[in-house]
């Protein structure tokens, strides 16, 4: 057993991050996700990491200086939210396609414009295909737990990738939660050493990153990380694994909740699976044989394994926390819809957007879904593929 404490999801953040005690991080505040950097500040000017902490003018510069220590062999860490990331676009796929496993923390938060600084989810579902794999987490415990594994993830031998670690704005990050954190020392030898492929100060072995890479060798570069992403399956449940030895917590792609006798249910990431639990348990009270699954991996996308989980079902929503402007539905809808087409009696598959900007989800609106669940069962008609949840129509 750890310690039982209350924190909040950005102080938790903090806390792994003093624990893993990186070699390197860069950063440029931005709301919500500054306190995780000002408090683990705090860390490195009272003596309790060797962290070179690197306060830098932008955030793509944050971004350029991790790969910079990144490709020079440390290990690396940041975080960011919402226009953050936006402005590290262009680094994010350099990250990723120079193999660097570099460990980031998004706290979600909504694009400009209009200004907004609470959650949703289009900042890291705008970055899905820049090549990170992306972690979404439900609360601080959870967001604390990923953190932690996504070390061993990004910096497994086959995989050699950088890794997001999302938690909702403000519903997790100011949040205080009760959590258990784990002994230093347990951390330490659960991360292990650092181990650094090619690095730019070897001076032993010179090599070369962000070459001009033209016709020749472009495609197999880009098939590698393809390759890379594919190897990333079997690592993280691999590292889930270890990690349930170590604090009895058990991960997977996704987490199941009442679906094995489930006619309907809802998928969701991140926060909302609070929420939509709740309901379930009214609902399976009431008689009703309603189900959830709380997607946790989308990067790697667990295709065969959603498929399994979700082929006895009769409707299934899919919840999305970002639009997809000018797409039929959000971007978790279109891959979840995707990867239920072959079965031989896929589900019905509806996708609700909600939340945007930070919009309250209310146990109502998740008890609406499920009763528009409920008559598509009965009488097999959809009469909206998209609709919108907590908007003024």
């Amino acid at each position: 057993m750890g310690k039982i404490v209350a924190m909040t999801g950005n102080i938790a953040i903090a806390e792994a991050m003093r624990q893993i005690n990186p070699d390197v991080c860069a950063a440029y505040p931005i709301t919500p996700s500054t306190e995780i950097m000002q408090e683990f500040a705090n860390f490195v000017a009272d003596g309790l990491v060797a962290s070179e902490l690197v306060a830098v003018e932008s955030e793509h510069s944050a971004m350029s200086a991790c790969i910079g220590a990144s490709a020079a062999g440390g290990r690396v860490m940041t975080a960011t939210s919402s226009q953050g990331l936006a402005l590290m676009w262009e680094m994010l796929y350099v990250a990723a396609s120079s193999r660097l496993p570099i460990v980031m923390t998004v706290v979600n938060r909504a694009l400009n414009a209009p200004l907004n600084i609470h959650c949703d989810h289009s900042d890291s579902m705008g970055a899905r295909d820049s090549g990170w794999i992306q972690i979404y987490s439900e609360n601080a415990q959870e967001a604390y737990d990923n953190l932690i594994q996504a070390i061993r993830i990004g910096q497994y031998s086959g995989v050699r990738l950088p890794v997001m670690v999302c938690l909702d704005g403000f519903i997790i990050s100011h949040s205080i939660e009760r959590m258990e954190l784990l002994d230093d020392e347990k951390i330490q030898r659960f991360i292990g050493p650092h181990v650094s492929y090619y690095p730019l100060l070897d001076t032993e072995h010179p090599v070369t990153y962000g070459p001009i890479d033209l016709q020749d060798y472009y495609t197999e570069h880009k098939r590698q990380q393809v390759e890379a992403m594919k190897n990333a399956k079997e690592v993280i449940l691999e590292i889930a694994e270890e990690f349930k030895a170590l604090s009895g917590r058990g991960y997977g792609f996704f987490r199941e909740y009442c679906l094995k006798d489930a006619e309907i249910a809802i998928l969701v990431l991140g926060s909302a699976g609070g929420t939509a639990q709740a309901v379930v348990d009214k609902l399976r009270a009431e008689g009703v044989k309603a189900g959830l699954l709380k997607l946790r991996v989308f990067r790697p996308f667990p295709l065969e394994e959603l498929a399994e989980s979700l082929k006895n079902l009769k409707v299934l929503a899919v919840l999305d926390r970002s639009d997809s402007f000018g797409a039929v539905g959000g971007p978790v809808f279109n891959e979840v819809r995707s990867a239920l087409f072959d079965l031989k009696k896929p589900p019905k598959v509806i996708n609700y957007i909600y939340g945007l900007g930070g919009r309250d989800l209310g146990l109502e609106d998740i008890e609406r879904v499920y009763q528009e669940l409920q008559k598509i069962a009965s009488n097999g008609q959809i009469t909206k593929l998209v609709d919108y949840l907590t908007v003024r129509e």
